[in-house]
């Protein structure tokens, strides 16, 4: 039966609609706001999968181009391989979802949520986040939900829930914030150099909110919410565990004990050779039951060094920073690049500067359109001492990339200031924990060595956490193994004046403000010490020239009516100045000429054509001409690019002439004079007049 509940969010009516559609799946829930449709699914199976030590969890979010009254492009005709914006949205729903789920439920869970209309004004992403909460809450799936998500802007100093597209243009920060009643979630943002204070703030602000949309859920719940089914518990052979845990204890602390990773993982793997031949028949077969033992078992021993101890494994203070280096300039044929390491985590970010027409043309549902600033980022299997093939960026390589994106999009220069295309590509050396950060750091190196003129530096680091019922311990720049077993990465990015973006991962049900604040604090410290010890030393300021490699551009603007003129018909006129000079033009509506070419004198060359081109004629200046065309009345000049007047016969020379091919030929360069133009558009030159003038003169 269908059943209707309505709330209001930012002012705005928030719609919730079950038991009409997609009644097959678990939970399902056809989400409104506003004009944006989201319908949202929840399905398990109803069994656990077999030899599986993680939990199944699968999320997508589904866009659809008729949700905008668009037909796919390409051949096809129908929706391809989910868009960029698709996976970052897929991987924010899952972020806060994930861990409310038991951490031995082994059932396979798939969420997909279908954007079904847009509204540009009200988020489909926040409508999909809100419906995969309220399908996963009112199914028979445990959950320890609801979650509830808003976005947070700044506009004119103002905090505001779920900004409107015209908002969204002037807001400071763009802050995706999601939360149980008790607790923040998940956090990813997006911001202008936004003060820490600011940032906690404005988190604050929106998880009031986001309280109500709890309550909303639990009343939804309430009313349509199916039992919650008991579920077969993922648990390891306990007798063995304790087995495997007295006699591997000591061994595996001395094992771990190093700043190494490489080391580390040899000591470890010569111990599992120990134990397979000291238990022999007991274990054999059961290598993954062996590999969750000895996880447990490494575990406990990371988070008690930490907690208790204040003990890290590579031996440093619980806020004392890796090892670092920076240096620019390795890659002598590209046009900017920066080498950044932190331990043993290297990331290698190389600059490339094109003409703006290799913008990345972007074909969504949301307003974005085109992007001249890229960021990729690739995380080898070779960083990680492992080998596979590579099967192209999967969808952390595209969230890490687009972190870092985020990251540095606001010291980017405008178009104006900087009339660039600029794609960096972050490629992981190495990797033992926090590699988006260290590509943060990395590409600003990067766009420095390449002599983009950044508005400032940005650096990344990240926070961990070990939590102890409701005691916590934070620490900075964490390592792989202190993420793979602790509670949290806590992701910070942003120059020594604030934040420019934020991701967090937690493993917990939540985090306290008193987490948070104190995060923003260690990040905050943290990366200024990188900016001013490290990356500052490598490269004091952006250079202020480019790469000898790099191209150059030119830059006009033309009167839009004579945008036709300079392209000509069919292009002839852009197409010849292209091929006369070897360079590449780009053209805005707006009027806007990019001229772009190594060779600057051919710029030059070109750019000279293009003002011709527009510039109107003057009567009574005198012109440098060529003969385009021998008449018995005259001959046909052209003074200036594109544009054509005719000498008569009496008008060629100081004396008369007799016949036209007695004075000029086709080809020929002479002064002419633009004496008029007629009624009827026409110019009428004299060289007559030019002689007369420059004699004259002299």
């Amino acid at each position: 039966m269908k059943k209707t509940f309505t709330t209001t969010i930012a002012g705005r009516e928030f719609t919730v609609e079950t038991g009409e559609v997609a009644q097959l799946a678990s939970g399902s829930a056809l989400v409104r706001y506003g004009d944006t449709v989201v319908l949202a699914t929840a399905t398990a199976s109803a069994k656990p999968r077999d030899g599986v030590d993680f939990f199944p969890l699968s999320v997508d979010y589904e866009e659809k181009m008729y949700s905008v009254g668009k037909i796919p492009g390409g051949f096809l005709k129908r929706e391809g391989k989910p868009s960029e914006k698709a996976i970052l949205t897929s991987r924010v729903i899952d972020r806060p979802i994930r861990p409310l789920f038991p951490k031995d439920y082994r059932n396979d869970v798939g969420i997909v949520t279908t954007v079904m209309s847009v509204d540009i004004d009200n988020s489909p992403e926040v409508c999909a986040m809100n419906g995969a909460s309220i399908a996963i809450s009112i199914s028979e799936m445990p959950f320890a939900g609801p979650v509830g998500a808003v976005v947070v802007g700044l506009v004119d100093g103002e905090f505001v829930i779920n900004p409107t597209l015209e908002q969204r243009e002037k807001s400071e920060m763009y802050v995706t914030v999601a939360g149980t009643k008790e607790k923040v979630v998940m956090i990813e943002a997006g911001a202008n150099e936004v003060k820490e204070d600011v940032m906690f703030n404005a988190i604050v602000y929106a998880h009031e909110e986001i309280k109500k949309i709890c309550d909303f859920i639990n009343t939804i719940v309430a009313e349509v919410g199916k039992q919650k089914e008991p579920y077969v518990a993922h648990e390891v052979d306990h007798e063995l565990f304790d087995k495997i845990y007295a006699y591997t204890y000591d061994k595996v602390c001395a094992a771990i004990d190093t700043d190494d990773k490489r080391i580390r993982d040899e000591r470890m793997k010569v111990l599992t050779d120990d134990v397979i031949e000291h238990f022999g028949e007991e274990v054999e077969g059961r290598d993954a039951e062996l590999d969750e033992i000895f996880y447990k078992i490494q575990k406990e021993i990371v988070r008690k060094w930490l907690f208790e101890d204040h003990k890290r494994v590579d031996g440093r203070g619980i806020d004392e920073i890796r090892p670092l280096s920076a240096s620019v300039g390795m890659l002598p044929r590209v046009h900017g690049s920066g080498l950044f390491s932190r331990g043993q985590t290297q990331v290698l970010t190389i600059a490339t500067l094109g003409a703006m027409s290799e913008s990345q043309t972007i074909d969504g549902i949301d307003e974005e359109t085109s992007k001249r600033y890229m960021h990729h980022y690739n995380f080898p299997s070779y960083s990680v001492g492992e080998t596979k093939p590579s099967r192209g960026p999967g969808r952390r390589e595209i969230g890490h990339g687009a972190l870092a994106e985020r990251a540095l999009k606001p010291v980017i220069p405008s178009e104006e200031e900087f009339p660039y295309a600029i794609r960096l590509v972050s490629e992981v050396l190495s990797s033992n924990g926090s590699t988006s950060q260290g590509s943060v750091c990395g590409s600003t190196l990067a766009l420095m060595d390449a002599g983009v003129p950044i508005k400032a530096p940005v650096a990344g680091i990240s926070c961990g956490l070990i939590t102890h019922g409701d005691d916590f311990l934070t620490m900075v720049d964490i390592q792989g193994v202190e993420d793979f077993y602790g509670d949290m990465d806590f992701k910070v990015a942003g120059t020594k004046d604030g934040i420019t973006a934020i991701q967090m991962d937690i493993k917990v049900d939540g985090l306290t403000y008193d987490i948070i604040k104190e995060a923003f604090e260690k990040t905050r410290v943290a990366r200024n010490y990188i900016l001013d010890e490290v990356m500052l030393k490598a490269i004091e300021a952006p250079r202020t020239e480019l790469s000898a490699y790099a191209p150059k551009i030119i830059t006009t603007k033309v009167p839009v009516e004579k945008i036709k003129d300079v392209i000509g018909s069919g292009g002839k006129v852009i197409q010849k100045i292209i091929a006369d000079t070897g360079v590449k033009i780009d053209i805005n509506d707006d009027g806007s000429v990019y001229i772009l070419s190594e060779d600057s004198e051919a710029a030059n060359r070109a750019l000279a054509t293009v003002e011709g081109i527009v510039a109107e004629p003057e009567v009574g200046k005198i012109y440098k001409g060529r003969v385009t065309k021998i008449m018995e009345f005259g001959a046909f000049v052209e003074f200036m690019p594109n544009r054509e007047g005719l000498v008569h016969i009496s008008k060629l020379d100081t004396k008369r002439v007799a016949k036209v091919e007695d004075v000029v030929s086709e080809g020929d360069e002479i002064l002419v004079k633009l004496v008029e133009i007629d009624k009827m558009g026409r110019n009428n030159l004299s060289r007559k007049d030019a002689l007369g003038e420059v004699l004259e003169q002299n």
